[in-house]
């Protein structure tokens, strides 16, 4: 039987932190203050890194946080209503990961690289980190 964090008596703070990160995650969304991003939409590029304890003595799915999963929640939000700034975005983003009881602390990167600027650039981007613990 794998020995866990909990069975050797340490309490949250003392528990290790791992990390499953998604790297890139890239859909068309709608969002923007602009009606022509409304209508016409953009890709959004998302990253998320999320913070738990892993029990890597087991091999079963249900001991982690499916990636897929994630991926699939992040996509609905990219895709789903229209909002106005990405820090809203990236707020249900990390709204959907700390759902998921295993999810200690989330940071979420939301990437606008064709924002509308008229200056050259790169990329626009929001990061935010949410926690379920205070």
């Amino acid at each position: 039987m794998p020995v866990g964090c909990a069975s050797l008596g340490l309490s949250r703070r003392e528990r290790p932190i791992d990390r499953i990160t998604l790297t890139g995650l890239t859909a068309t969304g709608y969002h923007g203050v602009f009606e022509h991003e409304r209508r016409e939409g953009q890709a959004f590029v998302v990253d998320v890194e999320l913070e738990l304890p892993l029990e890597t003595s087991s091999d079963d799915l249900d001991d982690t946080v499916s990636y897929a999963t994630i991926a699939d929640e992040v996509e609905a939000v990219i895709c789903g209503e229209p909002r106005n700034l990405i820090e809203t975005v990236a707020g249900e983003i990390a709204e959907r990961c700390l759902r998921h009881g295993r999810v200690e602390r989330v940071t979420v990167t939301v990437h606008k690289p064709h924002a509308p600027l008229t200056q050259a650039f790169q990329d626009v981007s929001v990061t935010i980190s949410r926690s379920r613990h205070v």
